[in-house]
């Protein structure tokens, strides 16, 4: 006879979800409710490399249901790790991510977004040499599913660059004028003489143009008419071009040479840079709005120069 008892096995008892619980009272809509600094890594392909990037991602959905207490956080974590791990956030994903997070809030919200941030390596040639180095870059993705139904996506870029001040690079060419006059006066002088002279530390040391490192910040909004691929690395060497001065990674001393050289011919305020970066973004039909801001961080002074350009107005792009 078996003397063991059989209990009953009860289920244990629901839990309690305050979340869904609804409220008496009509309450006020919320604009924004989700999470911030989502720790997810992402797969992201550019220039024939494949790379799992650490990212941060942003994941929200507005709150119009008036008697709902609040959101399911829980769900949108999930669906950002199930749409971001098996594939690359393209636009295509993006905007099946966002459908996805409304679907799972049927009834509480019309309106999603997501941002994500990350950097992005990429291998980089120095500019003589032969050499290569890995340089990184923050990149930023902002995604928005609008009240009105519209897929809105944009893209935010920071490159590191150098400035030559122009109004430095004149007085010390001013300054080298002055002192070449003392030195060889006027009428006739020897090539020779004087190409010794320049290539001295009397003469080329006399006065050095200030420089700085710089950042340029790009955010862009995509047309609806552009690829599904979000163009990280295109939009990076679109800025490294119309710039022209690029920080280096792996160097020889003629690469650094050419750098000198390229500082030279390319003098810029932080007007120049920005309006260099205006003139490259109006070129490309693929972008139909950008915010641009290049900050110069100063090396004569203790504050930085900084100018801001933007195609549209501020307040019309995605809340990232």
């Amino acid at each position: 006879m078996n003397l063991m008892m059989k209990l009953p096995i009860n289920p244990p008892p629901a839990l309690a979800d305050e979340v869904s619980r609804d409220l008496p009272n009509a309450q006020a809509a919320l604009a924004r409710v989700g999470m911030e600094g989502i720790e997810l890594p992402i797969r992201f392909t550019a220039e024939g490399e494949t790379f799992l990037l650490p990212a941060k991602v942003s994941a929200w959905v507005d709150l119009n249901a008036g008697t709902a207490r609040g959101i399911h956080m829980s769900r949108l974590y999930a669906l950002s790790d199930e749409h971001l791990g098996r594939a690359a956030p393209d636009r295509a994903v993006l905007r099946a991510l966002l459908d996805a997070f409304l679907q799972s809030h049927d009834g509480l919200s019309s309106v999603a977004g997501i941002s994500i941030d990350a950097v992005l390596p990429l291998r980089r040639p120095a500019l003589l040499s032969g050499l290569s180095g890995w340089r990184q870059y923050p990149f930023q993705l902002h995604a928005e599913r609008t009240i009105d139904g519209r897929f809105v996506c944009e893209l935010e870029v920071q490159v590191l660059y150098s400035s030559t001040c122009p109004g430095s690079a004149a007085m010390a060419r001013q300054l080298v004028q002055q002192k070449f006059s003392q030195v060889f006066g006027e009428g006739e002088v020897d090539a020779e003489q004087v190409s010794q002279w320049l290539a001295s530390p009397e003469g080329g040391g006399i006065a050095t143009p200030h420089a700085q490192r710089s950042v340029a910040q790009v955010r862009v909004r995509l047309s609806d008419a552009a690829s599904d691929a979000v163009p990280v690395a295109e939009l990076i060497d679109r800025i490294e071009t119309a710039l022209a001065t690029s920080v280096q990674a792996a160097v020889k001393r003629i690469d650094e040479q050419e750098f000198a050289r390229l500082n030279g011919a390319n003098p810029m305020y932080c007007e120049d840079a920005a309006r260099r970066l205006i003139a490259t973004l109006e070129t490309d039909a693929t972008i139909t709005d950008y915010r641009i801001r290049v900050a110069h961080l100063e090396s004569l002074h203790p504050h930085d120069a900084v100018a801001v350009a933007v195609k549209g107005i501020v307040g019309g792009f995605v809340a990232g």
